[in-house]
Formats: structure tokens, sequence, C-alpha cells
């Protein structure tokens, strides 16, 4: 987990900002704040410039003896290099695409069933989004037992408590998000992979709502698998997947049958997206640079962009921990707002900049309507994490959600509280 110690590196914000074209948007003659974020970023110039630069000349598919075909290769290499850098992988060959992260668990989830039996145990979780809840949920057609790591309310946190005693020598699989995309609670998933592994489970793991914020380090975690959705983290519609090399040589997938059966081409079935792996390419490369000194590109190698990339995510980081302050404490100062999941701005490092709450005598959804009118961007609802909202008592109505990334501002938090202190006289 990076630090968010004062010692991280400054983020070059006015750079920042300048490479992403709809930061210039505006509503009613004001500028737009972009809270919508975990629902899905905005992206930096390099991507439109890497998708279009592939429709131009590019245009192809795999493995022919032809330039562009040739050039379509070298995407699909670079995009599993610079993905593999990102999320700290031994190599660019663990590293697998899909449309998003959604689909590519519910694939794998297939891939899981046919190694499990009746009786066998798999645990999720109340946090998480119900993209890592439903697809498991479904193997108990097979007698497959699905337990659940209950929440504690007041915090918006796993019961890690609670998740041991869970833990039995049936557990196959814990599956669990690294951070809440409803309420930003990052979860301790090296205890929770420490706990698990010690009773003979494989660990899954959704970072898509951490990808954007923290640096992530898979084999640090020694989880093994990870996935995450590229427009999460500034890029196209694209979903990512990692595994431990040696089982993904081991998990079965069902390919047509002209189709590669090595690992990572196995798990991608039908022509990959290569457009936007072009331009998801670009959001990695923007992501380098943004650690780079003069933020000149230089990762040639996996080692180089692992480097940049560790200086870009302690920057964002070290940014997103005074946002996370102002808001916090800007968000606490509100009559009649409540917030959920952690609170406390001494706990800042157990949570993201993404902050869920309600406003006493206003409905979510017009409480974002109303944002929406003075340029704020905000969502409001379950945010597709159902179980957690039933578990807070909210329904389907759920929280406001406001969730900042680095290209915010303080400016842009302070005209977004005064903004909600309005909504309430």
């Amino acid at each position: 987990m990076v630090s968010l110690s004062e010692s991280s590196p400054a983020l070059d914000l006015a750079w920042v900002r300048e490479q992403f074209p709809s930061l210039g948007l505006t509503v009613g003659g004001a500028p737009v704040i972009y809270l919508d974020n975990p629902a899905g970023t905005q992206v930096p110039r390099q991507v439109e410039r890497g998708i279009l630069s592939y429709f131009g000349s590019a245009n192809a598919n795999t493995h022919g003896s032809f330039l562009t075909s040739q050039r379509t290769d070298a995407v699909v290499e670079r995009a599993r290099l610079l993905t593999a850098a990102l999320l700290g992988a031994q190599s660019p060959e663990e590293i697998a695409f899909g449309p998003n992260m959604t689909s590519l668990t519910q694939g794998l989830s297939r891939a899981f069933a046919r190694l499990l039996r009746p009786g066998d145990e798999l645990i999720v979780s109340d946090l998480d989004h119900d993209a890592n809840i439903s697809p498991w949920l479904e193997l108990q057609e097979q007698g497959v037992v699905v337990r659940r790591i209950p929440i504690q309310p007041a915090r918006g946190a796993l019961d890690l408590a609670a998740f041991e005693r869970l833990l039995n020598e049936r557990t196959r699989l814990v599956a669990v998000g690294y951070a809440s995309n409803a309420l930003g609670t990052v979860n301790d998933v090296r205890r929770i992979t420490e706990l698990s592994h010690a009773a003979g489970a494989w660990v899954w793991v959704d970072a898509v709502h951490l990808a954007p914020h923290r640096l992530i380090d898979v084999q640090a975690l020694d989880i093994d698998f990870l996935v995450c959705s590229a427009y999460k983290f500034f890029g196209p519609h694209l979903g990512v997947f990692w595994g431990k090399r040696q089982l993904l040589e081991s998990l079965p997938a069902r390919p047509i049958r002209p189709a590669p059966k090595n690992v990572p081409d196995k798990f991608e079935s039908g022509t990959k997206n290569h457009e936007g792996l072009a331009g998801l390419i670009g959001a990695l490369e923007y992501l380098v640079a943004l650690g780079a000194p003069g933020h000149t590109l230089a990762a040639g190698s996996l080692e180089d962009a692992r480097a940049s990339l560790v200086r870009s995510m302690a920057a964002i980081s070290a940014h997103e921990n005074v946002l996370s302050r102002e808001l916090l404490e800007g968000l606490g100062a509100i009559r009649g707002l409540r917030l959920y999941g952690v609170t406390s701005v001494e706990a800042l490092s157990e949570r993201v900049p993404t902050f869920g709450f309600t406003l006493e005598g206003l409905d979510t959804e017009e409480v974002a309507r109303r944002l929406a009118q003075r340029g704020i961007f905000a969502w409001a609802g379950h945010h597709y994490a159902l179980t957690l909202m039933d578990r807070l008592g909210l329904g389907e109505a759920g929280v406001v959600r406001l969730g900042a990334v680095h290209y915010n501002t303080s400016e842009e938090v302070g005209r977004t509280l005064n903004a909600l202190e309005g909504l309430h006289r």
C-alpha cells in the first residue's frame, strides 16, 4: 500500500488537468466538477490519440504477415506489458483482457465451477459490488456452498473476525473487493489473503475501485487472481484479468477449437478489442509520464514502467489524501448530512476519496439532480452494492456518492460543499 506520508512526491496538477480535454466542459457558464468518477473516469488525450492512431495505421486482426497485423500484435504486447507494470505482475503473460470486469468474473466463475464439487465452499463479501457476488452465487446450483463476510455497519467495513470463523477445510475460494465502490472503504486484502491461504483457499480480488487511487502489487499481496476495469483508471471500456502463472495454466477454459490453448490467450474469447487496447496503452502511458521527470515517457521495459508508476501512484495518493481530508471535514460539518463508512480523519489510510451519504429531507436522486444543475456530477442509488445497501437499511434509494480522483481540486471540493450546504437550507 502506498504511504500517505508528507514525503510523497507532489502532483503536478496543472500538467494533469491539461491532459484531460473534458475538464473544459461547462454547465451554465461554470466549469463542470466530475465527482461521478467511481462509475467511470474521464480520459486523457493520450487515450484519444491511441485509438485514432490505431484505426489510422494498424487496423487489422492479429498474427498476419502484413504491416497492420504486425502493428496490432505490437499493440497487444504493449498493452500486456504496461498492465503488468500497473499491477506489479511478474510477467505480461499473466494478463488477459475482456469486455469488462463483470464479464470476466462471470466467465472465470464458470471455469472455477469445473474444479468444484458439491459441498465445496466459497466466501463472498457483503461490502462488494454485485459483480463480485452474483457470479459466485450461481455456483450454488451445482451444490457449492456460498458464505458471506458480514460488515460492521457503523464503519462500513468488513468483520474480519467473523470472516476468520467462516474459513474451514472446505473453503476453496474467497472473492473480495479491494475497496468499496459505494463507501470508499479499503479492505485489508493482505490479512484476508494470509487467512485464506492458511485455510488452503485461493483469493480472488476485485480491484476495480482501488485501481485509480492506490498502487497495486499483486506479488507483495500474494493474492491469486485479480480483476479490474480500464475505464475506472482513465482508459476505455475494457476488463483486465491477472492470475498467478501456475494457476492460470491449471485453470480450465473453453475456447473454441481453433483458438489458442496457451496462457493468457485461452481466457480471451474471440477477437480482442484492439482499438480499446490502444486506448489502454494511452491511459497507462499517461500514468507512466505522470511519474517521470519532466513527464517524459520512458517505459521501454516492465521494470522502467513499474518504477514510474510507483512514483505516479504515490503522488496521486498524496493529493487524494488532501481531498479526502477536506471532504471528510466538510461533509461532517453539514447539518442533516449522514456519512456512511470510515468517517475519522485519523483513518484516511482505510479509505479512498469516495463518499456515500444521505441528506435529511431530500431523496438521494433529488440531491444528485440539484447538484447536476450546478455543474456538479454525482450518482445516487445503490451503485450495484445491493447487499451493502440492504445491510445499511437504505434499500434502492441508497446514497449520494461523491468520488474524487487525482484531477479533482480543492477548489472543486469547496464549491461542492457550498452547494450541499445550500441544498439543506
